[in-house]
């Protein structure tokens, strides 16, 4: 890919991660989406995201007739991923949700993912899809020193007892752009259905269509 190509992939990134993080500051109440017929949906966004990443997710899922749930108790998400996967699977006890699917935006995979190996063990969560998710860890955590960063960092403890629970990924769809400035080192899973988007970035294909009308299939098969 030639650099000039690549620049502009990623600008147009985080533009569409500043936007839509400046209208998550205007309107911080998530809507109400928790009606529907179909399978249970939980969104959990990535580090340092609002649930307003997913939201064009949310809207789509909740138009095909399925109940949608968001945890804005995460806040940003920066809490330790045990502590964040545990509040996850007690919203779904609380809510006597069964047959959820996840749908996680980068470290939300990893929470997801935590979920099914170590938290579910009441057999609540059925499947998930993770967006652009760093299963095998980030080198850019090496250069970013902060601390809800350090989890990522390749050959973490957490992320390679997740990694040992091949198992799981039978039951996880992976999607990821071919080019993640953020997860240079990909989010191929083992096992998983693993499918690549051709464009640049780690955000910008939350509200991509074709993004969405795979997310909608993966979640909605029954």
């Amino acid at each position: 890919m030639r650099m000039r190509d690549f620049l502009w992939g990623v600008g147009l990134d985080y533009a569409w991660a500043f936007s839509t993080r400046a209208g998550w500051l205007l309107h911080r109440t998530p809507p109400t989406l928790t009606e529907g017929t179909r399978r249970p949906v939980l969104l959990i966004p990535g580090v340092y995201e609002p649930w307003r990443y997913l939201l064009t997710v949310g809207l789509r899922l909740h138009a095909a007739g399925h109940p949608v749930h968001v945890l804005p108790e995460l806040r940003l998400n920066v809490a330790p991923i045990a502590e964040s996967a545990d509040l996850a699977h007690r919203y779904l006890v609380a809510h006597d949700l069964r047959g959820v699917a996840v749908v996680g935006h980068s470290k939300g995979g990893i929470i997801g993912k935590h979920m099914m190996a170590f938290d579910d063990v009441d057999g609540r969560v059925d499947r998930m899809v993770a967006i652009s998710s760093p299963f095998g860890g980030s080198d850019r955590a090496k250069y970013v020193p902060l601390r809800p960063l350090r989890p990522f960092l390749p050959g973490d403890p957490l992320l390679v007892a997740l990694a040992a629970n091949l198992e799981l990924n039978s039951r996880i769809t992976s999607i990821f752009t071919e080019t993640d400035q953020v997860v240079p080192n990909g989010s191929y899973l083992e096992g998983a259905t693993n499918i690549v988007v051709p464009l640049v970035g780690h955000f910008r294909l939350l509200s991509d269509p074709r993004v969405i009308d795979i997310i909608e299939t993966a979640v909605g098969v029954d």
